[in-house]
């Protein structure tokens, strides 16, 4: 991981995509604090991915509880 300033990442901006597009995440701190986090598209695609196949291979695995005595015209109002 590769920490920048903020003053540095706006005038260094190609480069740091340049990084990023190489699969370094880059961390943007102002007065020593981070405020943002620049990370490739692809990865925080795949992160969000396999955290959605293993959130539906868990709801399958649940039992389904409780009973449906309502029908769905009845959620809106009239």
């Amino acid at each position: 991981m590769k920490t920048v300033t903020a003053a540095d990442a706006n005038r260094q901006f190609s480069s740091v995509l340049r990084d990023v597009s190489r699969g370094e995440i880059v961390t943007v701190v102002s007065r020593g604090k981070p405020v943002a986090t620049i990370s490739p598209a692809k990865a925080a695609g795949a992160r969000r991915g396999r955290a959605r196949a293993a959130l539906l291979k868990r709801l399958r695995g649940q039992s389904i509880t409780g009973r449906r005595n309502w029908a769905r015209d009845e959620l809106y109002e009239s």
